[in-house]
Formats: structure tokens, sequence, C-alpha cells
């Protein structure tokens, strides 16, 4: 057999030092007892770090992140407890002056709310609701006749505010929404209330130098309301084509004891037998004025409720505080509640009964009336129900969250004015025209706040309870709440 084909000699190739390869591959030079340093080849991959070196990475930085979440919780425990410091704070100290005095913030009030009406909030308001213009702006020219009655030195700005305010409701904006084919002209809404603000600033002039144009205008607007109740068959008349509510023939009327009050009296009569036709046509179920009435007839077409109850208590005290003093205890003994034990609120329906909540009156939770428990302030004002007044004043500046500035003041954050307009003038409530007699007997207790600085000192001390447990028990504590 030929023999096999000789193979091609090899040679073999030594096997580098360990210490080589490992310099070589990690790309660095290493000297070892084999040789010096070995450069790494350009472009050699750089391998990630081990995992022993990423733990130690990890455990350098969880100190740090730990120290940052601790100081995060220590703030937000602070923040909370300072919060539940300013609402005891704002629970406590006086939020109203009484009948005589000013009450705090009602200045810084006015500026937010002209601010907000230079800014187009009337045009906003009534996008929400039929009367949003109006209400707007009469009540920021009423607020500011009660700032004026009380500070002589406030009244020439007050003339201008108001006089500002009247402007505007006389304006065609103003009226477009109520129609002139109505008994008085536009209705006895428009009517009443432009003629009780127009009263009120005739009462900031000295009697010799009222101005004469608004003098005219008063005793003409007055005896259109007198001739329309003269002939009306109903002791409430319509404010729109087919709709009556006896809160709006309330205001007028006031109005009416206003005029006697600064001209020669003249509806002594009028006034009379609208006392005597209302008290014929209560609602029969609370003993109150109805909420709505049937145009024509003025019988009772809805139960009395708290949105316009709470109205009508303001002005009742103008026509006949007799009447008043009784529709106001009625009043207050079947729609003032303390739900959940929490301070003082207005039901929008009689305790006992439950309705559905509309434009006036807003949501309803618990039965309640945001709005009514407003207004109701300047109600208890009037009858000299002090306790009330200031309950609900307190409470108001806990739960209506109010942001203030050295210039301006603003309920929920500004964005409902027509709210605050409500509440400014609710502040300043006083009777123009009579004096209310002896308060009524309270029933707000003394000690009305204790649940709600109970639950403000809960709430503030909360946070800060884990860590004082910890400690409590030996540990280190490591902020407000554990992590």
């Amino acid at each position: 057999m030929p023999d096999p084909p000789p193979t091609a000699p090899t040679s073999e190739v030594p096997e580098p030092h360990p210490a080589v390869t490992s310099a070589a591959v990690a790309g660095t030079s290493s000297p070892t007892a084999a040789g010096p340093e070995v450069p790494a080849a350009a472009g050699a991959e750089v391998p990630s770090a081990s995992p022993a070196a990423a733990g130690a990475a990890v455990s350098g930085t969880a100190p740090a992140v730990r120290r940052l979440l601790r100081r995060a919780r220590r703030l937000a425990a602070a923040l909370i407890t300072l919060c539940a410091l300013i609402g005891a704070v704002r629970l406590i100290v006086p939020a109203t002056a009484g009948p005589d005095g000013e009450p705090p913030g009602v200045r810084r009030q006015l500026a937010f709310l002209r601010s907000a009406l230079d800014a187009g909030a009337a045009g906003q308001a009534q996008a929400l609701f039929p009367e949003g213009y109006f209400f707007l702006h009469v009540l920021y020219g009423l607020t500011w006749v009660e700032l004026g009655q009380r500070d002589a030195t406030a009244r020439p700005r007050a003339l201008r505010e108001s006089r500002w305010a009247l402007r505007q409701l006389d304006a065609p904006q103003g009226r477009e929404p109520f129609s002139p084919d109505l008994d008085p002209p536009h209705g006895v809404f428009y009517r009443g209330w432009t003629n009780w603000l127009r009263g009120g600033v005739l009462a900031l002039q000295p009697e010799d130098r009222r101005d004469p144009a608004e003098l005219r205008r008063f005793t003409e607007d007055s005896a259109a309301l007198g001739r329309a109740f003269g002939a009306s068959r109903s002791p409430f008349l319509e404010a729109y084509p087919g709709q009556s509510w006896p809160v709006d023939s309330t205001v007028a009327v006031a109005s009416l004891r206003l005029h006697d009050t600064l001209r020669p009296p003249r509806y002594v009569g009028t006034v009379d037998r609208w006392l005597r036709e209302t008290r014929e046509r209560l609602d029969p179920r609370t003993g109150l004025i109805p909420h709505r009435s049937e145009p024509g007839t003025g019988e009772p077409a809805e139960v009395a409720r708290g949105t316009s109850q709470s109205m009508i208590q303001r002005f009742l005290v103008d026509i006949d505080p007799a009447f008043a003093a009784g529709q106001y205890l009625r009043f207050r003994d079947r729609y003032v509640v303390t739900p959940l034990g929490l301070g003082p609120a207005v039901r929008e329906y009689p305790s006992g009964m439950d309705g559905p909540g509309d434009v006036d009156s807003g949501p309803l939770p618990l039965g309640v009336s945001l709005s009514a428990t407003a207004v109701t302030l300047g109600a208890a004002q009037v009858r000299g129900d002090a306790p009330l007044a200031g309950a609900l004043a307190n409470y108001g500046e806990l739960a209506g969250v109010p942001a203030g500035t050295p210039w301006t003041k603003r309920y929920a954050f500004g964005l409902l004015p027509v709210g605050d307009a409500f509440l400014a003038w609710s502040k300043t409530a006083r009777p123009w025209v009579s004096r209310p007699g002896d308060p009524p007997p309270a029933t707000v207790p003394w000690w009305w706040r204790g649940p709600l600085l109970l639950a403000l000192a809960v709430i503030g001390t909360a946070p800060w309870a884990p860590a004082l447990w910890r400690r409590r028990r030996g540990g280190s504590p490591a902020g407000p709440a554990p992590c």
C-alpha cells in the first residue's frame, strides 16, 4: 500500500498568561508578574460593571433616596397640619360684625367682584341662570350701600359704585331677560330689586341734597309698583309671564316701605293689604310664605323652600317686624339643621321632606342648599340672631375655602363670583326701615365648634402618628409616615 501523504507540520501556539488575557479583554493595561502592561486593542468592547460593582452603586444611592422620601413626607405632613391649623383659626375668629360694624374682608371681596365684573363675570353668570347678570350687579351695589351706611368716610365711593351698578341694570343687557309687557313693566323681580337699590342710593345722600333725577325715578317706579299691587287679585305679582314667586313681591313691598321712609308716606294701605292677603295664602305644610304661587290668584303652588325663605326673611323685617318674627322662628325650626353634627346649615326643603335641586339651590348634599345657607346668614343678622349668624359665617370661612391677598378675597377659588356677591351682601345685612326688636332665643349651642375642631385636630396630627408611635416604642423615627 502506498504510504499516506505527509501531514503539514504544526507548531503549537503557547497559551497566553491569564493575566495578559484578562488585561487585553478588559481593554486596560495591568501589570503582572509575567510581564509589562499590555494595552487594550483599539475598538475593544468594554463590558458592563460586575454585579458586585452594580450592587455597591445601588447600595450607595439607597440612603439618599430614603432621605429624600423622608423629607417629602415631612413636608406633606407639615402642610396638612398647617391647613388644619388655618381651618381652626377660621372657625374661631369672628367673621361678622353685626348690623353696625364692618365685617372683616368685605371690602376685599368687593375689590375682587369689581375686577370680575370688569372681566365679564356677569355675562358668564347669565349663562348659568336667568338672573346671573342682574344678581351680580345688584348685590355688588347693595353691599356698597351697606358699607356706606356704616362708614361716612366710605359714602363717596359707595355712591359711585352703587350708581355704576344701577346703570348696568338700567342698560339693555340688564333688562333683556324681563318682559316689558308685564305689570309693572319688566316684572316685579326687576322693578322691585332696582327700586330697593335706588332707594339705598338715595338714603346715602343728605336729605336736602338728593339727586333730583334719582329721586324722580324712585318716585315713579314706586308708583308703578303701587298701581300693580292695587290692580292685582294676588299679593304676588309675576316676575315672568305666567310665573310668580312670592319672594320677588316681598322685595318690592319692602321698597315701598323704604319709599315711605325717604319720602312722604303713600303706600301704607298697599302694604297693609299685601300683609293681609299674604297671611291668607301661606303654605299649609309649613305656615310660611310659599316658594311659588299660582299667577293671578296667589294660591300656594309649591312648598316653602330654603332658597326663597332665606331671602324673604331678610326683607320681611322691614315690612312688618311682628309678622317677620313669627315667620323667622318657623323657618329656623324647620330648615336650619346640623348635618352629621358638623355645624349649622340650611335645608332646601323642610325637615322630613326631600325634593330635587335646581339652578337656584344648586346640588343638595344631605338636603342642604349652600346658597340658602349663605343667604340665611343675612336673615339671621337682621333678626338679631347673632349666634346663628356668627356660626354660619365661621362655617363658611372653613367650608368656603377662602383665598385672599392684601387687596382681594374670594371664596371657592373665585370660580363662582355670584356666590361671593351673595356672601358679601349677607355679611353686611342690616334693617333699612324697621328695627327687629328683641332677638329670638338662641338655638346654636356654645360648643357647636367642638366636633369640627376635633376633626381638624385629628387631620392635623394623623401624618405624625406613625413616627410618634415608633419613637414611643424606642425605634428611630423615619418621618411622619412609613414609606
